[in-house]
């Protein structure tokens, strides 16, 4: 199994920078990449009333991190 910091866990942080929420989905964690993805969408919508300009980096930052830290459990 990979542990956190495998190079799995790079190509996931990778796809999360260029599509939030598919570094999950590369490994195989299907509803937080959904979640990811949908909280990526809704922070961008948020944008045309101010607050989501603060919301995308965060929401995006934390995508990349949770797929270069996740550890399987087992």
């Amino acid at each position: 199994m990979s542990g956190q910091g495998s190079g799995g866990n790079v190509i996931a942080a990778i796809c999360s920078f260029f599509i939030p929420g598919l570094g999950q989905l590369v490994q195989g964690r299907i509803l937080a990449a959904i979640l990811f993805f949908i909280g990526m969408a809704i922070s961008w919508v948020l944008v045309y009333v101010g607050i989501g300009i603060f919301l995308v980096p965060i929401v995006y930052i934390w995508c990349i991190v949770d797929a270069a830290k996740f550890k399987a459990k087992g």
